[in-house]
């Protein structure tokens, strides 16, 4: 270990072992009394070894099971998919099948609320901001990590046309409950802007404030109204979000040559 103080050196030791597999993303990290012990040195100092970790996002903390290494992938999301005309029917949906796509385990934590819409909402949904709208959230989680914070809103009458109006989760998704209620989107407008994490968005997701985000924000509409407005936020240098356009002939093609190995040039 490099010179430096005590718990830098560990702190050190430690990410050099993460990095080298020998801690793998979602094992558990010594306690701080454990950490102590082995190193020979006090409960403080190891407290703040890991703390380094916690701050560079390479480990979370998690009330039930200790400090937990991140995984390091990026999930590619192909926020397109969801939208198409001819996409499959699922009990699903689309985290859970992207994630799945993956080889990662979904979880959620799912809320909803009725609730005074604002100014910002209001814009977003061309209601008047003392109007109530459902504002409908989820925490998603891969392999238990906290990974993004989800809320969409709907105008009060339009969520109580479709049964977003309820206090559980939609499994298939609201897109497709949408479309089955006969308020299906034909249009979106989607802004994606990366900025620090607020105080707030770092509470919820785990991570230390001022780490970069990716904000998405999708407002849908059909040709009488806007329906929803949904804002997604997630780990910038974890996530990566895709759009397919066009044909799904042409669409295939792209997949294709994206999954097959670069011939190597003639000599």
């Amino acid at each position: 270990m490099a010179d430096g103080p005590t718990y830098q050196r560990i702190a050190d030791l430690l990410r050099e072992q993460i990095r080298g597999g020998t801690w793998q993303p979602g094992d558990r990290l010594p306690s701080h009394v454990e950490l102590a012990e082995r190193m020979g040195v006090s409960i403080t100092t190891a407290r703040h070894a890991i703390q380094v970790l916690v701050t560079e996002n390479l480990v979370y903390t998690a009330t039930s099971r200790g400090t937990i290494v991140r995984s390091r992938e990026i999930l590619e999301s192909v926020v397109t998919d969801h939208i198409r005309p001819d996409r499959p029917r699922s009990a699903h949906d689309i985290f859970s099948e992207i994630a799945r796509a993956a080889g990662r385990e979904p979880a959620k934590e799912f809320s909803a609320r009725m609730e005074p819409a604002g100014a910002e909402v209001g814009g977003w949904l061309g209601v008047a901001p003392d109007s109530w709208v459902m504002a409908r959230t989820v925490v998603q989680f891969l392999d238990n990590e906290p990974w993004s914070w989800e809320v969409s809103f709907f105008a009060r009458e339009l969520a109580e046309a479709i049964g977003a109006d309820v206090p559980h989760d939609i499994p298939e998704g609201t897109t497709r409950r949408l479309v089955e209620r006969g308020h299906g989107e034909t249009a979106h407008r989607d802004t994606v802007s990366a900025r620090p994490a607020s105080v707030a968005e770092a509470a919820v997701l785990n991570i230390v404030p001022g780490t970069i985000l990716l904000d998405h924000l999708r407002i849908g509409a059909n040709q009488r109204r806007v329906t929803r407005a949904t804002r997604h936020r997630c780990l910038a240098t974890r996530n990566r979000l895709a759009y397919q356009l066009g044909d799904p002939a042409g669409v295939a093609v792209i997949a294709r040559t994206l999954a097959s190995p670069v011939p190597a040039s003639a000599s």
